[in-house]
């Protein structure tokens, strides 16, 4: 299980508080999200096209205050990432600024090519959902084949569940009864700029064109490279 840097509140006899604490969380899938990015782009994601984590922050903040609670939840948002040796280095900046916006880092080396950090992300969630009361539950991924069942289980016991991913690549969570969905690029301020792609969900009334990711030779030279293999 994930060491979670914070417990639950805990009574004097040892035991949970019955009174746990209300808290909102959000945890991110940098694997998945920094995958998908791509993908959506048809390119390799750059600094200018990656989301703003101080935007995000400041969403998911707000989105927590309820005038009609006697007092605020308490925020947590945690990112998850994998660290191949060879990125030590160039991701140790990231890993810097994202806790100077307020974001705790989960870190695991990625000694394999199959390592990744989806059952760190459950069981943090699983832990905050016995330690505290947990309220709302943000998740950042489109990976649908580890989190949907867990998530619409968390849902249907009173957690408001919302998944936020790319709506190309976010399939289990928009077609679920159970969790909400949220496409990153509407959050306010999560990118500097609009990204280079077309969203079949948000198509404009005339339609549009939507560019090759690959150049029809370099297509058809891969196509007869494997028939030839």
């Amino acid at each position: 299980m994930t060491d979670s840097y914070e417990v639950g509140t805990v009574s004097a006899d040892g035991r949970f508080d019955v009174a746990r604490p209300a808290l909102d969380l959000l945890v991110w899938d940098a694997p998945n999200i920094d995958m998908t990015l791509a993908t959506v782009i048809g390119a390799r994601p750059t600094a200018a096209s990656r989301p703003r984590f101080d935007a995000i922050a400041a969403w998911f903040v707000d989105g927590a205050e309820d005038p009609t609670a006697p007092e605020p939840p308490d925020v947590e948002a945690c990112v998850f990432a994998n660290v191949p040796p060879q990125h030590v280095t160039s991701l140790q900046r990231w890993v810097e600024a994202l806790r100077s916006f307020g974001y705790a880092v989960f870190a695991r080396p990625k000694l394999q090519p199959d390592d990744d950090i989806d059952q760190s992300m459950l069981d943090h969630i699983s832990m905050r959902a016995h330690s505290n009361r947990l309220r709302r539950l943000v998740v950042f991924s489109g990976d649908g084949r580890n989190f949907a069942e867990p998530l619409e289980d968390l849902a249907r016991a009173g957690t408001e569940v919302v998944v936020v991913a790319f709506s190309e690549v976010a399939g289990y969570a928009i077609s679920s009864e159970l969790l909400q969905f949220i496409d990153i690029e509407d959050v306010p301020g999560a990118f500097a700029a609009p990204l280079d792609r077309v969203r079949l969900d948000a198509l404009p009334a005339d339609g549009a064109w939507l560019r090759p990711t690959k150049s029809l030779r370099d297509a058809a030279n891969l196509f007869a490279a494997r028939r030839s293999a």
